[in-house]
């Protein structure tokens, strides 16, 4: 396959990529042998991977489940032609491979995955390949469940899309969305939507006037449309923020200019304000990357540059977190040159959290905030094989709920994830109660009641009251 998939640098603009390189190229030399980690908080390595149960989980985040597990993606590794992996993992790190890629002929399964997964309202999880297909090259949208059953629901063709490289989002509508790196009319990029029973659409093929190789997911804003980046492209050719309709509208927000950054790789995540944070991997001040924050209007304000020594090179998406801050990762640099796990507040003040080591990881992905509170993550290197690991971070945050999906009619069935929920006594949508069922001790079943607005969900357990990350929206 592809040897430039490891390749670090090898999507970044040729003037950007040369500064980065001059910067950081000796970093990979210097592993020092201990890591940084304030007393108040806890890392743990969870899972080193050996290469036949994966490798290389890419800049990709994890998902909760609703067995209380945690569901990933390797690039490569596994059983059948170093092509990747889906897996399971416990919250203490015990790991099951759920599939390896290339298990059928030809790699019809697909092949090479750089996103991770997102869970459906049905339970079952969604993704992507980069490559493998039933034309062989360009890549796979598939469906899998807990139990690790496979089904491809669409192989790309070049000019509907090729190399999707971002996690899928489902929107309200219950279709999921998504992006490819390459292809579409003009070669540049598309956006996709397909169903979960695998009826697919082109909604748009960039021109680079518009922006150019998506690479980040795309989420679903609280107006109904999807934003996104593009990490080249636009009016400087350093990559874009974007709106676009579920018909296939798309508006241009912001066009990056080097100096507010360069080169977003990640998703944005919104807030209840109408602002969206966000990540570059380049640019800024000091040409290490950028943390900013956008409006649904398109006027943006850089919160944070990257000097390198509190991180460079962010290419994962930020986290909204139960205390109100944003946590991150940074790919390179920090004080053992091999990145960073840090956090912010929403008016831009950062503190580095944990620093890794060459021996622990590197290149790593984006983060997770498991219902019971603790952050988890991945690094694509590193760990006892040198083939990427599974970590997690205790930074003293209290467990909670979330709701699959996070909006809905009345009458709408949710699933309520979360940890000993045996037992529950009642649930509540923004104070007006429920009914509910509670079929394990990490899910609950509840119908939006007749009344509900929009607000904070609350399960009285055994143990006290869980309340939802982010408020239910009544639609």
């Amino acid at each position: 396959m592809r040897a430039e998939k490891h390749e670090m640098t090898r999507r970044l603009r040729p003037e950007v990529r040369a500064e980065w390189w001059r910067r950081f190229g000796t970093f990979g030399l210097v592993w020092l042998a201990t890591a940084i980690v304030s007393p108040a908080q806890s890392f743990t390595t969870l899972v080193n991977f050996n290469g036949t149960d994966g490798e290389a989980p890419y800049w990709m985040s994890l998902v909760q489940g609703t067995d209380g597990n945690l569901y990933g993606t390797t690039y490569s590794g596994g059983s059948h032609l170093n092509t990747g992996t889906v897996f399971k993992m416990t919250p203490t790190g015990n790991l099951i491979t759920l599939h390896s890629f290339c298990s059928q002929t030809r790699c019809l399964d697909g092949s090479n995955l750089e996103a991770g997964l997102v869970l459906g309202t049905d339970g079952n999880f969604y993704g992507t390949t980069a490559a493998g297909g039933a034309n062989i090259e360009y890549g796979t949208v598939f469906k899998i469940t807990s139990a690790g059953r496979l089904a491809v629901l669409h192989s790309f063709a070049r000019f509907d899309g090729w190399q999707p490289s971002a996690a899928l989002v489902q929107g309200t509508d219950g279709e999921l969305y998504g992006t490819t790196y390459w292809g579409g009319a003009h070669g540049d990029g598309t956006v996709f939507k397909i169903t979960t029973g695998g009826i697919f659409a082109l909604l748009h093929s960039f021109t680079s006037r518009d922006g150019e190789k998506p690479i980040g997911a795309l989420i679903e804003g609280t107006d109904g449309n999807f934003y996104g980046t593009t990490q080249y492209g636009g009016a400087n050719a350093y990559g874009t923020i974007f709106r676009i309709t579920p018909s296939g509208v798309l508006t241009t927000l912001h066009s990056f200019s080097l100096t507010d950054g360069a080169n977003p790789y990640a998703a944005l995540v919104q807030v209840t304000n109408d602002n969206f944070y966000g990540t570059t991997a380049g640019g800024g001040a000091s040409g290490n990357g950028t943390i900013f924050k956008i409006n649904s209007a398109g006027m943006l304000t850089t919160l944070h540059s990257f000097d390198g020594t509190d991180g460079a090179f962010p290419n994962a998406p930020l986290i909204l977190a139960t205390d109100g801050d944003f946590y991150g990762t940074t790919a390179r640099a920090g004080a053992n040159n091999a990145g960073t796990v840090f956090k912010i507040t929403p008016s831009g003040t950062l503190t580095t959290l944990h620093d890794f080591d060459g021996a622990i990881g590197g290149t790593i992905g984006g983060l997770v905030q498991h219902t019971n509170g603790t952050l988890y993550g991945t690094t694509e290197i590193g760990g006892t094989n040198g083939k990427g690991t599974v970590f997690s971070l205790a930074v003293g945050l209290a467990p909670f709920v979330k709701t699959l999906p996070t909006s809905g009619k009345v009458g709408t069935v949710v699933a309520i994830l979360g940890n000993n929920l045996t037992g529950s006594t009642s649930v509540t949508f923004n104070g007006t109660p429920a009914l509910f069922t509670v079929v394990s001790s990490t899910e609950i079943r509840a119908t939006v009641p007749k009344g509900a607005t929009t607000g904070q969900v609350e399960v009285k357990t055994l143990r006290g009251t869980l309340t939802s990350n982010v408020n239910f929206r009544v639609t």
